[in-house]
């Protein structure tokens, strides 16, 4: 057994840890900062938007960041995980800070659109990183723990909305801000990650590594498992934090209990981060994700069921959050365990990316469903059996992936 390198790896990793997180944090708060905004917007006729207009840039920002996912893989495994993260931040930031200075819809559209291509970059590579710098026993948690920034964001926007009120614009500024700070942090200290690097020198990533590398047969069958599971993932993920109010309103709770199921969800969704990685590092990755996707089925169809029981919504709403969305992100800990360093990068920003069109897919049948006056219960059942389709998605992924070249173990975590 070698023996660890003298320093200063130890603080190399921390680095990498905390600025990963907090690139993670920056998706989370940009999650729920035009959810918080719209109604303002429209309020105050800003720019004369209108509903419509206001679906149709949250939509856009959507594919933006799917669009962004997806490209990103092939780069960070030609060019680096480093520059690329670097590089994605800078574009997220910038045409952020622009968005107030839009002078029209479709301007405001537009920067929300190139503002997602580099937002969908940054998760990713932020998992990619966080996984290589973690010893391999040890990735489900590296997942995990870097996903409860994500959590940590959309609280942090919350707060801010509350204070800023009609002045919107400072929400924007203040990630634009934030990212510009975070993208120059990350140029003096965030190192490159050595699994690539390793790669780089054995010559497995020295050429572009295409999309259709995921197609070839050692990973077309985890690919397609992946992908479903991903897609089925991200759809509960967005759903249920669109419409999951006006699907409890529809039930008959009053709207001050609707709303706030939606804390209660997200914060079983940080218990759930926390349980799952540590889990799935000890019992398996795949055996924990299917768990997980089938409590998720079982908890969503329970949420049919009307109660006068504040305790047992609660808890049913809680038990939804820890399976929900712990195990969307269990999907991203299996891909960086498959995958080898050379094509890791891909594999992952092909699932997030693809993911993302169920983030798109999700919100849009549930709001049908609620126009259609069923919201309450066909939206949970619909929920349920989307959890179940990832039950047997996730049942077709291979246990151990291929490794074309030994990959030696990571620095020791902080």
């Amino acid at each position: 057994m070698t023996s660890a390198p003298p320093s200063p790896i130890p603080g190399r990793n921390a680095w990498t840890v905390v600025l990963c997180w907090i690139t993670v944090l920056l998706e989370g708060y940009d999650l729920v900062v035009l959810g918080a905004i719209i109604p303002t917007l429209l309020k105050t006729h800003h720019l004369g938007m209108t509903a419509g207009d206001a679906t149709t840039v949250a939509t856009l920002s959507l594919v933006g960041v799917a669009i962004g996912a997806v490209s990103v893989g092939p780069l960070a495994d030609r060019l680096g995980r480093r520059l690329v993260l670097i590089g994605s931040v800078v574009l997220f930031s910038l045409f952020t800070i622009l968005v107030p200075l839009a002078g029209s819809v479709t301007v405001f559209a537009a920067l929300r659109l190139v503002a997602g291509l580099g937002l969908g970059a940054c998760m990713p590579v932020s998992l990619t990183m966080m996984a290589e710098h973690m010893p391999a026993e040890r990735r489900a948690r590296a997942s995990t723990l870097t996903m409860t920034g994500y959590h940590t964001g959309a609280v942090i926007t919350s707060l801010l909305a509350l204070q800023v009120t009609d002045h919107w614009e400072a929400l924007f500024y203040v990630l634009g801000a934030a990212g510009f700070a975070v993208a120059a942090i990350q140029w003096f200290r965030l190192p490159e990650s050595e699994a690539f690097v390793r790669a780089r020198r054995a010559d497995e990533a020295s050429a572009r590594v295409p999309f259709t590398e995921l197609l070839k047969p050692a990973y077309l069958r985890a690919g397609v498992g992946v992908w479903i599971a991903s897609f089925m993932g991200l759809l509960l993920v967005y759903g249920l934090n669109t419409w999951l109010p006006k699907l409890m309103n529809d039930a008959g709770y009053p709207v001050p209990t609707a709303v706030t199921q939606l804390l209660v969800l997200n914060v079983g969704g940080v218990v759930g981060l926390v349980l799952a990685g540590s889990i799935a590092d000890r019992r398996g990755i795949k055996g924990t994700t299917l768990g997980w996707f089938a409590a998720a089925a079982v908890m969503l169809a329970l949420l049919s069921v009307r109660t006068d029981s504040d305790l047992l919504l609660n808890t049913v709403v809680f038990l939804t959050g820890v399976f929900v969305f712990s195990a969307q992100v269990l999907v991203y800990a299996y891909v960086t365990s498959f995958y080898p360093a050379a094509v890791r990068g891909t594999a992952l920003g092909s699932a997030s990316g693809i993911g993302r069109i169920g983030s798109i897919v999700g919100p849009s049948v549930s709001g049908a469903l609620v126009a259609a006056g069923i919201g309450h219960p066909w939206g949970f059942y619909f929920f349920a059996a989307v959890a179940a389709l990832a039950v047997l998605a996730v049942l077709t992924l291979p246990g151990r992936g291929p490794r074309p070249l030994e990959e030696p173990a990571a620095q020791p975590a902080v």
